[in-house]
């Protein structure tokens, strides 16, 4: 089954199943996504969806036109591309009677998008369905190694009361006397690419997703859930 769509991070929360166990669960809404452009191999040199997300009452020049090309008036807020796997063969490119591509058809759902549809999870997704699902963690700015990679610091005795969050020692003696690439220091946190695989389906809406387990970043966060 493939299916695809973008969403924003909503409330975090719990279900209890048959057994009385209890699950954490984070609602996913999708309200306003459409379909808004086809990457081809022949074209592109990629097989890709672009699609839109979010409402808004402002954009850009450059994506109103993208927007206007498709058909949808609605001002979006977010453009992603949802790329496709070269061993992927159940979505086919649809095209018109002059031969230009304007939809997609994913066989084993027995949907067919064209450009400009909006996307309802209720026609792509239902309970069971194993997903991953992609976002940008919340940034933490500039962190020590004791938050950052769990260091344990230095112990709190023989003077060394004032330095209990240290690193330590970042390198070695003459050989090879520098300090090797990737070394686990302080830095800046967060704010990077996350991505979780087989999260479940546990509720499916017209306009939202509710998926088992937590997801990356802050409440209202840009998210991609996809199926291959």
């Amino acid at each position: 089954m493939t299916g695809f769509i973008l969403g924003e991070k909503g409330e975090m929360s719990q279900i209890f199943d048959d057994q009385g166990i209890r699950w954490p669960v984070t609602k996913i809404l999708t309200s306003s996504c459409y379909l808004i452009d086809i990457k081809t191999k022949d074209k592109d040199g990629y097989f890709a969806a672009l699609l839109g997300f979010k409402a808004v009452k402002n954009i850009k020049k450059s994506v109103l036109g993208k927007l206007t090309k498709a058909g949808v008036k609605t001002p979006l807020r977010f453009l992603k591309e949802i790329r496709f796997p070269d061993f992927l063969d159940d979505i086919l490119v649809l095209k018109n009677e002059e031969g230009k591509v304007n939809g997609l058809e994913i066989k084993s759902l027995n949907l067919k998008l064209k450009i400009g549809d909006q996307i309802n999870p209720k026609l792509i997704f239902k309970v069971g369905d194993k997903v991953k699902i992609a976002g940008k963690s919340k940034g933490k700015g500039f962190a020590g190694v004791v938050k950052r990679h769990g260091f344990a610091g230095g112990p709190r005795t023989h003077g060394q009361s004032d330095r209990e969050r240290a690193p330590g020692s970042i390198g070695q003696t003459t050989t090879p006397g520098r300090v090797y690439k990737g070394k686990r220091m302080a830095g800046r946190m967060g704010g990077e690419r996350v991505t979780l695989k087989n999260l479940k389906v546990v509720e499916v809406g017209d306009d939202y997703l509710v998926v088992s387990g937590l997801v990356p970043g802050a409440k209202g966060g840009l998210l991609e859930v996809v199926s291959f």
